[in-house]
């Protein structure tokens, strides 16, 4: 069965960012996420991930469209 949430240290492990980057995504509300425990630890639901996964895919892709051949600086 696979785990339900997903610690901020795995999240940025999946997407291959900083711990910092996964906390900025989560207190921004652009990834969704819970905060839990009594020590308020942040748990981002496995759905949720791919969710937000899928909408980078699209936003990108209207970018890439939008800039069919962008500068040197739109990483």
């Amino acid at each position: 069965m696979a785990q339900r949430f997903l610690q901020l240290a795995e999240v940025s492990e999946i997407l291959n960012i900083s711990s910092a980057q996964a906390y900025a995504l989560v207190r921004s509300g652009e990834l969704p996420a819970i905060k839990i425990g009594g020590r308020g630890q942040w748990r981002v639901e496995a759905t949720e991930l791919e969710s937000y996964i899928q909408r980078m895919y699209a936003e990108t892709k209207s970018f890439v469209q939008a800039h069919p051949f962008g500068g040197a600086g739109d990483e």
